[in-house]
């Protein structure tokens, strides 16, 4: 998959949730995190035998995934500690 499919959602929704000719997709919910105040985004594809939904996050890159960036936590090297 080339980088510009993974920054488009659309991409994403087709990858993940490959909805057919008679089903309905949209988005139900969309909002950012609490602590990051990263983008996400939920979407249902319906259909007449039921329906599914998945939460997409938009990461640093600006890429769409189904998982949470994660948190970026200050760090140490062994550099900085040894002398």
């Amino acid at each position: 998959m080339k980088i510009s499919d993974e920054r488009c959602l659309r991409s994403q929704v087709e990858k993940w949730l490959a909805p057919g000719a008679e089903e309905t997709v949209r988005v139900i919910l969309f909002s950012r995190t609490r602590l990051e105040k990263r983008r996400y985004v939920c979407i249902e594809a319906s259909h007449p035998a039921g329906s599914r939904a998945l939460f997409f996050f938009r990461h640093e890159h600006g890429c769409w995934r189904v998982f949470p960036q994660r948190p970026q936590y200050p760090s140490m090297t062994a550099e900085h500690i040894s002398a």
